[in-house]
């Protein structure tokens, strides 16, 4: 059940007179998370006005009158449109300043729910439209208990996950003399199977330069061999198969052969170094009860990979909030893709996963933090990869 007092209280803080919830057929996820709404298919569109002060109040079409029967508030009914926009002043009335899944110039996609003629509508009401992302980080990325557990567990089977991937490699090696990208992904696949455990995507295995590529998408069509004297990187992220479980994302690196070539392992220690300035500022900050914004260990870890020489080959944000998406609704850790200053809070989670992406191979280290009910920082899915792995022939 939507904890409204919780919501006022909020918006009373962010000076707010009210957060307007709107969908049409799916496209503002969020809100129907949000209203528990996920398992309704709505085909008209319906608004929620939770006020700074006083009862909800909501708007839904005569055909489905009965929408928001498992929320609290009153009702207006609507048929035409001229009906619905004069439902929306009437849900408005008295409103200056309102929420909506909105972000300014879409700053921050992941908030920018709402369409542009809906935040017309609201501003031709008199309102001025303020984005709900702090709302959003609040209400919807914030961790229960059971998602908590949800995480520690999906983490553990995944830190699992790539000791059975690297032990597939070795032995592979060493009775076939190599084996194929795919090949290792299917291996991840098989054990996410054996643990239930789901995921929106394939795990990423790239090899040699194909780990220049961030985002490379492992497939048989594009094929590599992993031999002797092959660096691989494993990029790999996925949750328990249960209603609201939230995601682990990982990503560590190794080396086939007898000893990590030089170039590999300076640049590890650059993107190694990186990352745990990130913790260690997530960490102090909180020791510290200090107040702290996604921008700012995007910062802070994008300083030591620019100070080393590498900053043109460090294209992405260094991090991203985890949810039930695996790029979840919370803060991020960004300056560069855009500018996060939403404060990072108790009972959210992100990645912090620096990279270096040359030609020839590319260097990434991903770990994931979560922010418990207390302010405790916890590292998880095992310690962070102080080295580049050596599978040993």
């Amino acid at each position: 059940m939507i904890d409204v007092p919780a919501i006022q209280t909020a918006l009373q803080e962010f000076e707010c007179d009210g957060w307007l919830l709107y969908d049409f057929r799916g496209l503002n996820q969020l809100a129907q998370r949000l209203l528990g709404l996920e398992e309704k298919k709505l085909s008209r569109r319906w608004f929620y006005l939770i006020p700074a002060r006083g009862e909800p109040r909501k708007l839904v079409h005569a055909i489905e009158p009965w929408a928001l029967d498992s929320l609290p508030g009153s009702r207006l009914v609507y048929r035409r449109w001229q009906e619905l926009e004069h439902g929306v002043g009437q849900l408005l009335g008295g409103m200056r300043r309102v929420a909506l899944e909105y972000s300014p110039r879409n700053a921050n996609p992941y908030v920018s729910r709402v369409d542009a003629g809906t935040v017309e509508l609201v501003r031709a009401c008199g309102c001025e439209v303020v984005s709900s992302g702090d709302l959003i980080q609040l209400f919807e990325a914030t961790w229960d208990a059971f998602q908590e557990q949800t995480h520690f567990e999906a983490a553990r089977l995944c830190r699992a996950a790539f000791d059975v991937a690297f032990d597939f490699v070795l032995a592979q090696v060493r009775q076939q003399g190599a084996v194929t990208e795919s090949a290792v992904q299917q291996c991840i696949l098989d054990f996410f199977a054996r643990h239930e455990l789901e995921t929106y995507s394939p795990p990423i295995v790239a090899a040699g330069a194909h780990s220049g590529d961030p985002h490379f998408e492992t497939s048989p069509h594009r094929d590599v061999s992993i031999g002797p004297e092959t660096y691989l990187l494993i990029d790999l992220w996925a949750k328990k198969k249960q209603p609201r479980a939230v995601y682990a994302d990982y990503t560590r690196v190794a080396y086939v052969g007898q000893r990590v070539p030089e170039d590999i392992e300076r640049i590890f220690r650059v993107v190694a170094a990186a990352r745990d300035a990130g913790i260690r500022l997530v960490q102090d900050a909180f020791a510290q009860h200090r107040s702290l914004q996604g921008w700012e260990v995007d910062a802070v870890v994008r300083d030591v990979i620019d100070s080393a020489g590498y900053g043109d080959y460090f294209t992405h944000r260094t991090g991203h909030n985890i949810g039930q998406e695996v790029h979840g609704n919370g803060a991020h850790l960004d300056g560069f893709e855009t500018r996060e200053e939403r404060r990072l809070i108790p009972r959210t989670a992100f990645s912090i996963e620096p990279g270096i992406y040359l030609p020839q191979f590319g260097v990434r280290s991903e770990v994931n933090l979560y922010i418990d009910a207390h302010g405790q920082v916890h590292v998880t899915g095992g310690e962070p990869q102080q080295e580049v792995h050596l599978l040993r022939l």
